[in-house]
């Protein structure tokens, strides 16, 4: 059987089976000197092959030439996008004050609820007023003392003026007289800024509060002895609303986009700016950048962002984590492109695939560091009218013959031919 098979190849002219028509391969067999089963499936096999492009050799894909791959671009149009950055901070109350007492004494009251709100003035602690009082009391004696005395030293010193015109009385006894009054005038002055002293520190023994807001736990008990050179304070209070927010930035980043705004490659941004709590939601309430430090921390490298927020609910408590987000400046002539059509090469450069003049596709190198939304924004390598190619990016390569349409037009089989064509490539 074998050697009858060979012998049969051997008859057959290759060339003409290859330009002949499928219904001649059966009567090639027919003829060959073989058994009839074996003449049979021999052109049944004949049959098969031919059926097949590869056995056939068939032309027509080669005259077809290479397949083009549908795919969908958008047209780039340049726009002004905001730089936005996303800083980490903590809340701060907008006013702080420690009470602290002015005078010693042993606290005899405590006045306030703790963790209430209380007004500025409103009294806080009673220190034993009594040595103040009995100061206050010795002050007026004494300047009473010294009004008397200069009483006296005065009507002498008119008495003797006459007399030292006459010559009656030795003129040094005017000159005592004069200058023993001018003193007595001096200690009332004197008398009166002593009383006024003891009056200030008997005032001092009630405490106010400083400020308006909301006063945390006393730090002291009823009892205790307050001093003026104690290191604790007696009580905080703390203004909440509104209530600032200090945010901590790189200070490289702060530098480079001063750059860039000194260049004209970006405008000042909104000082308007969201916060988010550190349960990842959004506050209400919108705030207000106004002001960076003008020094940089030789810790962290980062410079302090201050924001003001309104917080009437008092839902913000100073020292919480937040993180808030404002547009730190605005990036005129770049381009918005979706994030899936930006692809990145082994070092991390970016690159899009972009419709070519001859209609091929064309590998476009672009610098895109940052993202907006859904969008990749691609500040060069692009001009206004390229068509970036978003849709049939799969297996998509440098002069790939390509069909292009407008992104959302393109055939559902787009992605499949371009799969196809990675898989045959």
């Amino acid at each position: 059987m074998s050697g009858s098979l060979a012998l049969a190849s051997n008859s057959l002219n290759t060339a003409s089976l290859a330009q002949s028509k499928v219904p001649v391969l059966p009567v090639l067999a027919s003829r060959l000197p073989l058994p009839r089963s074996n003449r049979v499936r021999l052109g049944a096999l004949l049959l098969a092959c031919a059926t097949l492009p590869a056995c056939s050799g068939s032309e027509d894909d080669a005259a077809r030439g290479p397949r083009e791959t549908e795919v969908g671009y958008i047209v780039a149009k340049p726009s002004t996008v905001p730089i936005s950055v996303s800083l980490s901070g903590r809340t701060v109350a907008f006013e702080t004050s420690q009470v602290r007492p002015q005078v010693e004494g042993v606290i005899r009251k405590r006045l306030f609820t703790e963790g209430a709100y209380v007004k500025a003035g409103q009294t806080l602690y009673q220190i034993d007023p009594s040595i103040y009082r009995a100061q206050v009391n010795q002050a007026n004696a004494n300047l009473a003392s010294a009004r008397a005395s200069a009483a006296a030293a005065k009507a002498r010193a008119e008495r003797l003026k006459p007399l030292a015109e006459m010559e009656a009385v030795a003129k040094q006894d005017y000159t005592d007289a004069l200058a023993d009054a001018r003193v007595a005038e001096a200690s009332i002055a004197q008398n009166k800024a002593a009383l006024e002293t003891a009056q200030v520190n008997l005032r001092f023994t009630t405490v106010p509060a400083p400020i308006s807001g909301r006063i945390g736990r006393s730090l002291v008990t009823v009892g205790a002895l307050a001093s003026a050179s104690q290191a604790d304070p007696l009580a905080i209070i703390q203004r909440t609303d509104p209530i600032y927010v200090d945010l901590n930035q790189s200070a490289a980043d702060l530098v480079g986009l001063r750059r860039r705004l000194a260049r004209g490659g970006a405008t000042p941004g909104s000082t308007e700016v969201t916060l988010h709590l550190d349960d990842g939601t959004e506050y209400e309430q919108r705030g207000t950048v106004k002001f960076s430090e003008v020094t940089v921390d030789e810790d962290t490298g980062t410079v302090t962002l201050r924001a003001q927020f309104p917080n009437p609910d008092g839902l913000l408590l100073p020292g919480m984590f937040v993180t808030a987000s404002f547009d730190q400046a605005r990036a005129p002539g770049a381009f918005l492109v979706p994030q899936a059509a930006v692809q990145r090469d082994f070092d991390g450069s970016a690159y899009l695939m972009v419709v070519g003049k001859d209609g091929k596709a064309e590998r476009r190198k672009v610098t895109s560091d940052r993202t907006l939304g859904p969008n990749s924004v691609v500040t060069a390598g692009l001009k206004d009218g390229d068509k970036v190619i978003t849709e049939g990016l799969n297996g998509l390569k440098q002069d790939a013959a390509i069909k292009p349409v407008p992104a959302g037009s393109a055939s559902p089989a787009a992605g499949a031919k371009a799969a196809s064509a990675k898989k045959d490539g």
